[in-house]
């Protein structure tokens, strides 16, 4: 990803929502729990760690049972020590207390809350990278990291990369929540975007990659960063060994589905934003202009500009926004035609009361136009009619606003053609408009029209706008 472009907005719950989330997330859950159980007797190594002898205690404590209990009694403790609701007092002695931020958690804000399951992830994130040390402890004890090839910030980068992608699709949309199979998202940061057919090198790698990926996801949903469905266990059997039961290799959950939980969607929208890159979310420009509003939302989704757009005039009185965008569509800029087919579609959201906005508008070059169209689709009386010259300049305006909006789509090629098929002599009289956008937008028509005649009466009307123009 590059930080240089904002992502795609992302709708996210109320932050009383998920403070809820994320205090009911089994490790920060376990975390908060091993902070209130502790005490003058409980004793931490140097590295803040629970001892050996304080474990079961603790495992009792939490009402853990099964061969991974003690592993994740000591996660939870090690979560609870770096997200501050446990403080070592004397690092000689091994004592400890309770953290400042502990407090957060039953008398904090939802932003406090927020807070220190931010700095949970943190620390579930790094454990994530680490890999398995398994097999890797000699004869003393001590673990042989010669026999191990590890690059920390490359495995960090890793896990990152994916996360971000996984942010990506999504943040891309309309109604998150549909779960990425994992081959897909380990292919995502594997093969290059400019490759074919995978050869044989780089699908061993994507392989690797889902093993690595099952196992960091596997350790990410107790935070509540996903939810994971993991690779099938027979997938991971050796060739000599007859699975349990009937396989499907057509099913690909099977090798894992993944998807960012609404909390996760916070989280890694948090960490982006951090990391310098613009991650706007629904609901950022309900405060702000209506100039803000049509900028802002010019290249969301059409779902997410309709949510954005919705909250910013819940908070206006009718006529007045219906005044506001107006004012901010105007323009003869490169951004201006996508500025006011957002406000067209602002203005689709406001009631009758807005009709004298409307109507103020009538004879403006650049709005009298879309004011048309709303009073008449509102059942208005009265509505002039345009002259010919406005129904022009509206057409170019709203192609203009199109191909901004969506490039060479199959719906834009759909309106050139019925353009072209419903006005008699259009290529003719359409190249005298007065607007900035007519010789590109008859160029766009030649490219889109599939028929090679009508195709290149709209090349020769875009030569002739564009001498018009002085280009």
């Amino acid at each position: 990803m590059s930080d240089s472009s904002p992502l795609p907005p992302v709708r996210l719950h109320t932050e009383a929502e998920l403070a809820r989330d994320a205090l009911s997330t089994p490790l920060l859950s376990r975390a908060a729990r091993l902070a209130l159980w502790a005490g003058p007797d409980t004793r931490v190594d140097a590295g803040g760690g629970l001892v050996d002898e304080q474990l079961p205690a603790a495992v009792e404590a939490l009402g853990l049972s099964g061969d991974d209990a003690a592993a994740d009694a000591s996660e939870a403790w090690r979560v609870a020590v770096d997200a501050g609701l446990v403080e070592v007092v004397d690092e000689d002695e091994g004592t400890v207390t309770a953290g400042a931020d502990l407090a957060l958690l039953t008398g904090g804000s939802p932003q406090d809350v927020l807070a220190v399951w931010l700095s949970a992830v943190e620390t579930v994130l790094a454990d994530a990278s680490v890999p398995d040390l398994d097999g890797l402890v000699d004869a003393e004890g001590e673990v042989d990291l010669s026999a191990l090839d590890w690059d920390p910030a490359g495995e960090a980068e890793f896990l990152d990369g994916v996360l971000g992608n996984l942010y990506l699709l999504t943040a891309g949309e309309d109604t998150p929540g549909a779960p990425v199979p994992l081959p897909a998202l380990a292919a995502s940061v594997i093969v290059p975007s400019d490759m074919g057919e995978p050869t044989n090198d780089v699908l061993e790698q994507v392989s690797d990659a889902m093993m690595r990926l099952d196992d960091q996801f596997r350790m990410l949903e107790p935070v509540g960063l996903v939810v994971y469905q993991p690779v099938d266990e027979a997938l991971m059997a050796d060739a000599d060994e007859e699975p349990a039961a009937p396989v499907d290799d057509t099913d690909v959950s099977r090798y894992g589905m993944v998807r960012l939980t609404p909390l996760g969607l916070y989280g890694m929208r948090a960490r982006l934003m951090e990391a310098g890159y613009e991650a706007p979310a629904v609901g950022d420009l309900a405060d702000k202009g209506a100039d803000a509003l049509l900028d802002g939302t010019a290249e969301f989704p059409p779902g997410a500009a309709q949510a954005e757009t919705e909250q910013w005039l819940q908070r206006r009185e009718s006529l007045a926004a219906a005044r506001e965008l107006l004012a901010a569509a105007r323009g003869s800029d490169a951004g201006a035609p996508l500025r006011r087919l957002r406000c067209q579609q602002a203005l689709s959201l406001v009631g009758a009361s807005a009709e004298p906005a409307l109507r103020e508008v009538l004879d403006d070059a650049e709005l009298g136009g879309l004011a048309r169209v709303w009073l008449t689709e509102h059942g208005a009386a009265d509505v002039p009619a345009p002259s010919e010259a406005m129904v022009y300049w509206l057409t170019i305006d709203t192609v203009a606003a199109q191909l901004s909006a969506e490039g060479n789509s199959e719906e834009l090629r759909a309106l050139v053609e019925g353009l072209a098929r419903q006005h008699g002599g259009f290529f003719d009289a359409v190249w005298r408009v007065d607007h900035p956008a007519t010789a590109d937008v008859l160029e766009a028509m030649g490219r889109l029209h599939p028929d090679k005649k009508v195709a290149k009466e709209a090349r020769k009307a875009a030569f002739k706008a564009r001498s018009q123009q002085g280009g």
